[in-house]
């Protein structure tokens, strides 16, 4: 076989398998030289998540895209099983959404809260906010 077919092979095999075992699959926008987004790919990658990263020109022009307020910004936005993800949210708070399966738009962490995975630094406290489709919000889990 050749090298190309290889890999190839590889990636479908490891896709077959991630969809078969329900991992959840993460895709992942952010800025090529932000070092705590690759962190926090690290953590959700850690906590059996599936993870494809994107380096993007303008990561707010795809955070709109997917309807995530402005107001809630962070460095990088993702999207699992439906839902859009803002900032360094943690693995566990995901798998919660994941699991009680709001009728909502997403979760989000505003700005680079130091602690808070991905973020080097002392762990300061912070809230997962859940955010509704009209934009507004509410805390979701309270670090």
């Amino acid at each position: 076989m050749k090298p190309i077919r290889i890999v190839l092979a590889f990636v479908l095999l490891s896709a077959t398998v991630a969809i078969a075992r329900g991992t959840p699959r993460v895709e992942v926008f952010k800025s090529a030289s932000c070092g705590c987004c690759s962190g926090w790919v690290g953590h959700m990658r850690q906590y059996g998540f599936e993870v494809t990263s994107h380096d993007v020109s303008d990561v707010a022009a795809e955070r709109r895209k997917l309807g995530m307020p402005d107001r809630l910004t962070s460095c990088h936005t993702a999207k699992v099983g439906g839902y859009v993800i803002e900032g360094h949210v943690p693995a566990a708070d995901i798998r919660r959404l994941l699991k009680e399966k709001p009728q909502v738009l997403g979760l989000a962490v505003p700005s680079m809260v130091t602690g808070s995975p991905g973020m080097d630094g002392p762990k300061m406290a912070y809230d997962t906010l859940l955010v509704a489709r009209d934009g507004s919000t509410s805390v979701f889990v309270s670090h």
